[in-house]
């Protein structure tokens, strides 16, 4: 995989003890150092009229003050320092180059991952949220939207919490194709299976919220049997996926028990269908808070392209699963029947 990355994102200095910290990147890089076919990549940052496009414009100039000013806390969780404003503009810049870089990659070794920071997907359009101040992956779709470069985004967001920002920015717009997995009733609460889009984006959102305990077979489950046939239906030219990686079994923050070969298996999923759709694939950082966890899990998204089957077993969908993947399909997105339907 080719891996955009940029020194500043780890100035981002969110105090002791807070758990998106620097250490999350070099955790991520050190592990990447046991592999092959890596290369590191580190584009220009976006600009505020990049950043702009999505976020409200007064929003974008009251961050940038408030980082030259010092930082602070703007909420109880978010948290900036004067490099806090150059990381996230690096970090949204990251996000844009692994959107166009997706939809020229030509092979896995060329599959983008943007590992930026701070994450982005709790950023509404005129607010920060969630140790989220840009949100990254909503400024890269726009990106290649307002350039030609496609007509058509999907964002997949696998991180444990709800991106409620994400979903906000494209709930009425036909053009992008929003689908979250999270943890039921986790922060910040919304992400609810009605969710769905409004006026003529109906039925371009999806929501899966998850009850804990959920994993690798309700995930995959629902991937094949419901949002799988969606994307086909809505034909993006580019799947982003807001790649978290704090449902995994043993994130300190989380219930969820995805395992470190769960997301090698959604990434071969991904990347079957977004062969099948001729759609580019990228991937951007969100959360992950484990540092052991994080960084496995992003390994394991890289050795998917390198070449690497992860295992894949025999598993029921327990019924809580079974519920959510049935909830979604009398909502009346695209889908097929599994087996024990």
């Amino acid at each position: 995989m080719r891996f955009g990355y940029r020194e500043i994102c780890l100035e981002h200095d969110t105090g002791a003890r807070h758990p998106e910290s620097p250490d999350r990147l070099r955790a991520i890089r050190e592990t990447l150092s046991e592999c092959d076919n890596v290369e590191y990549v580190a584009p220009d940052s976006a600009t505020e009229s990049d950043v702009s496009t999505v976020h409200d414009a007064d929003y974008v100039s009251d961050v940038h003050e408030f980082c030259e000013e010092g930082g602070g806390n703007w909420d109880a969780d978010t948290v900036a320092v004067e490099a806090t404003w150059d990381a996230v503009m690096a970090s949204a810049g990251l996000a844009q180059w692994a959107a166009k870089s997706a939809l020229d990659s030509t092979s896995g070794n060329e599959v983008p991952f943007a590992l930026g920071r701070p994450p982005g997907h709790h950023a509404v359009e005129d607010d920060a949220m969630g140790f989220c101040f840009i949100n990254n992956a909503a400024v890269a779709a726009q990106h290649v939207i307002d350039r030609g470069l496609a007509d058509r985004v999907a964002i997949l967001d696998w991180d444990v919490h709800h991106g409620n920002g994400t979903q906000d920015m494209f709930y009425d717009r036909e053009d992008v194709f929003y689908v979250s997995f999270h943890e039921e009733g986790l922060y910040p609460g919304t992400g609810g299976i009605g969710e769905t889009g409004e006026g003529d984006a109906e039925l371009t959102t999806l929501n899966a919220p998850f009850p804990a305990g959920c994993g690798d077979a309700e995930y995959m489950a629902a991937l094949e049997e419901v949002v799988g046939p969606s994307l086909e239906a809505f034909d993006p030219d580019l799947l982003l996926v807001s790649a978290g990686f704090d449902a995994h079994e043993h994130d300190p923050i989380s219930r969820m028990v995805v395992t470190t070969d769960g997301y090698g298996l959604m990434t071969d999923f991904l990347w079957e269908l977004t062969e099948q759709v001729d759609a580019g694939l990228g991937f951007v950082l969100e959360g992950g808070y484990g540092l052991e966890t994080l960084s496995d899990g992003v390994k394991m998204v890289h050795e998917v392209f390198d070449g690497h089957e992860p295992p894949t077993r025999e598993w029921s969908v327990n019924d809580n699963g079974r519920s959510v993947i049935a909830n979604l399909k009398e909502q009346g997105f695209p889908s097929i029947d599994s087996d024990d339907d």
